[in-house]
């Protein structure tokens, strides 16, 4: 098994909920998801109820959700339809459920927050700085966290302007200010935290 697929649990209201790394990025069993928020017994009936009462939902249901081989409560591995966070909430937004109340407010604060960066980008920077102080990063280290965004952006807008275009030359510029800043790569970095 690679390490894209190595298969893993999480928990939400004490019950498991699975998931695997798929294409870079967390995928989630949407049987799972749609059990945990509904409390339905039966999910495969409640999911092909739910696409039913929304046309549009069913109309891309292929595009968010991808069927991927997880583990089985039985203990063999069949294909469950997963899907990538942005597709789970999209899902979460058509369960008309207490439990997925929560995720819902929380969606519509996020867009609301994002629209007010929008119209005012210092917001954004804000957050940011207030997201690395509540993960427990020191003011020195945000601090040059955000200097060097500031200057990989500048230097990226500069490599356009000449003409580099692959996605490797920016990979290799990343690389570089991060050693300069901090010391590591951001993949020696993922290997020191143990990513």
């Amino acid at each position: 098994m690679t390490a894209k697929e190595i298969i893993k649990l999480a928990v939400f209201e004490g019950k498991q909920i699975r998931k695997i790394i798929h294409v870079g990025e967390w995928w989630f069993s949407v049987a799972d998801v749609v059990e945990v928020l509904t409390g339905s017994v039966d999910t495969r009936q409640y999911i092909k109820r739910m696409r039913q009462r929304e046309p549009e939902l069913d109309s891309y249901w292929g595009t968010i959700c991808t069927p991927l081989e997880l583990l089985a409560p039985d203990g063999k591995r069949r294909k469950t339809n997963c899907s990538n966070t942005e597709g789970l909430f999209r899902i979460i937004q058509s369960i008309p459920s207490t439990k997925a109340e929560p995720f819902k407010r929380w969606l519509a604060k996020v867009g609301y927050e994002r629209i007010q960066e929008i119209e005012n980008p210092e917001l954004a920077q804000e957050r940011m700085k207030q997201l690395y102080e509540q993960k427990g990063y020191p003011k020195d280290w945000i601090n040059k966290r955000l200097r060097g965004i500031a200057i990989r952006q500048n230097l990226t807008d500069e490599w356009q302007e000449r003409g580099i275009t692959k996605e490797q030359d920016f990979s290799i510029l990343t690389a570089e200010i991060a050693r300069a800043t901090f010391g590591v790569t951001p993949s020696e970095h993922k290997e020191l935290k143990g990513l």
